[in-house]
């Protein structure tokens, strides 16, 4: 099924729709979706990815941070499959760091995300879990639970020119 799996792009419909809640956790529907999401985001070397994105307006999103092509400063963290998250601000503060998004080849942006989140979730299994995310993989997670509402890292962008080409985003990280 993810051989054939096309991640949307920016203006497909779905990116600017709310996402419905997971209720049936035994479908295999629902078991084939979490498979395509790990292998799509493993295959574009995401760190992260929401249903959404590959065109299921569902509450499943993954966070994997890893060092990648596009993120080679990202720490190692084992994927989580979270399912109808939802999170608590524990450190209000602010940082803008680069983003990019695999619905948005080509381009990053500095976007302001909160330090520390606390995120409630339920597993594949419909078990209900919490983890303490900080900087980097909370700043994944802040990402991809805006694909859960309609909304892309460019909605939050402060200023138009923190917006760059990604080839420029290289140059700036190598210099």
């Amino acid at each position: 099924m993810s051989e054939k799996t096309e991640i949307k792009q920016l203006g497909a419909d779905v990116l600017r729709q709310w996402a419905c809640a997971v209720d049936d956790f035994s479908s295999v529907e629902f078991h084939e979706l979490i498979d395509t999401l790990l292998d799509v985001m493993r295959q574009s070397n995401g760190v992260g990815i929401a249903a959404p994105q590959i065109g299921v307006s569902l509450q499943v999103v993954v966070i994997a941070s890893r060092p990648t092509a596009r993120y080679p400063l990202a720490p190692e963290m084992a994927p989580v499959v979270m399912v109808n998250p939802r999170h608590e601000v524990l450190d209000a503060t602010l940082i803008k760091d680069w983003e990019g998004c695999l619905s948005v080849p080509g381009i990053r942006a500095l976007v302001p995300r909160h330090r520390t989140v606390k995120v409630a979730y339920q597993d594949k299994e419909g078990q209900d879990c919490q983890i303490v995310l900080h900087d980097f993989p909370a700043r994944v997670f802040q990402h991809e639970f805006d694909h859960l509402q309609g909304l892309i890292y460019l909605d939050r962008v402060q200023d138009n020119r923190d917006i760059v080409a990604e080839s420029e985003f290289f140059k700036r990280i190598a210099a």
